[in-house]
């Protein structure tokens, strides 16, 4: 375990490079970052918290530049990292690059019996570690840090490498390496670049309710302030408020003086796009809406509904007899697509078809049933093909 209290602060390039050698020939090394998104529409990454050969270093990605870390990520050390996606995405905008090996403590848990556990509630349980407290409202982009936000930060990667050696004796104990492994692979492989501006409606509630040429207008809308926060690297909302952007959708302007009518538009804000505005209107004019394509899928069929809450009952028995957090193993909606003869659905493939999808498999086609037993709960057994009761 690396002591937090001994960290060392790095700003310069010349302190960094020696580090990133080292990093890039060791076996692993644990990672995390702190970083603000509450304006900006991409995470400004704010320091780089890097725990390698017992030792803790904080870079400072405001004073070095981040893609200075690029080769200790596209070396073979492994990156131990707690809930990895926000880190990668930070990473991946910051530095242009993520760790070609990555180790994810949160996920790992739940192959352990954890369920979304925090990085505290780990370290509490596996290691009788207490974690400080987080401070919600420091501000990390400020200068210079003080000892306390330094501190803090460090304790965030002090016990990963540790956790790890925890983590991996219990998975090998289960024989679950390659489960996670499998797991792993998918969330690094899952996109993180910015969101597609045509697809911005499906976030926005109240859009979703509208319906025809108001439907149409607001997709356009949503679309371009998507484009507009992107290039200005604003959070949508400060672009225009929802409430705003469905207010024009519905009531389509074509004047400045025609805004101070409609709910949710700040005239004074709106002065400098308004043409821009208006031109999206007119433009969307007599288009048909865009549908979500989930819900234009192929339903599940009317056989197959009587069998969803069986078998997610199924599932969540064998999620607590395995010790597995059940959104790892399969979620209603992963149930659903593979009942509906998906074939992208995730019970089709790897570990999660060898537990799951190929017992279900066979249950659907009849050839075994589910039935409960007293003593173990819901079972997966052969067929008697007899008929307790027949229909009317």
């Amino acid at each position: 375990m690396a002591d937090p209290q001994g960290h060392q602060l790095i700003s310069t390039a010349t302190a960094l490079a020696p580090l990133v050698a080292e990093i890039a020939a060791s076996d692993r090394y644990a990672i995390d970052t702190e970083f603000h998104r509450e304006r900006t529409y991409f995470p400004q990454l704010a320091l780089v918290q890097v725990a390698v050969n017992d030792r803790i270093h904080l870079i400072d990605p405001l004073a070095i530049d981040p893609a200075e870390l690029r080769p200790m990520f596209e070396s073979d050390s492994l990156a131990i990292l707690h809930a990895a996606r926000q880190d990668l995405e930070v990473l991946e905008h910051a530095c242009g690059a993520v760790p070609r090996r990555v180790y994810d403590t949160q996920l790992a848990a739940g192959f352990l019996g954890y369920s979304s556990a925090s990085l505290s509630s780990l370290l509490e349980g596996e290691l009788g570690v207490r974690a400080p407290k987080a401070d919600r409202l420091t501000d990390w982009l400020r200068r210079p840090l003080t000892d306390r936000q330094l501190t803090y930060a460090a304790a965030d990667v002090a016990n990963l490498v540790e956790l790890y050696d925890l983590q991996m004796a219990g998975l090998r104990d289960r024989d679950r390496v390659c489960w996670l492994d499998e797991a792993i692979d998918e969330m690094v492989a899952e996109p993180r670049g910015p969101r597609e501006p045509e697809e911005a409606w499906r976030r926005i509630k109240e859009v979703r309710h509208l319906r025809g040429a108001d439907l149409a207008v607001a997709q356009q809308l949503a679309a371009w302030r998507e484009r507009r926060a992107q290039s200005l690297d604003l959070t949508p909302r400060y672009v225009m408020a929802d409430l705003a952007l469905v207010g024009l959708a519905v009531a389509r302007p074509a004047t400045f003086e025609q805004l101070k009518d409609i709910r949710g538009v700040d005239q004074r804000s709106m002065r400098h796009i308004a043409d821009e505005l208006f031109a999206v209107i007119v433009g969307a004019a007599g288009a048909k809406p865009r549908r979500d394509a989930a819900a234009t899928a192929v339903e599940l069929p009317a056989a197959m509904r009587p069998a969803v809450p069986v078998v997610t009952a199924w599932v969540a028995q064998l999620s607590r007899e395995l010790s597995i957090d059940p959104a790892i193993i399969a979620t209603r909606s992963d149930l659903e697509a593979f009942l509906r003869g998906d074939e992208s659905a995730s019970l089709n493939r790897g570990w999660r078809n060898e537990l799951v999808g190929t017992p279900l498999r066979r249950l659907v086609s009849g050839e075994v049933a589910l039935a409960f037993d007293p003593a173990r709960g819901l079972v997966i057994e052969q067929r008697s093909n007899v008929a307790v009761t027949e229909p009317a």
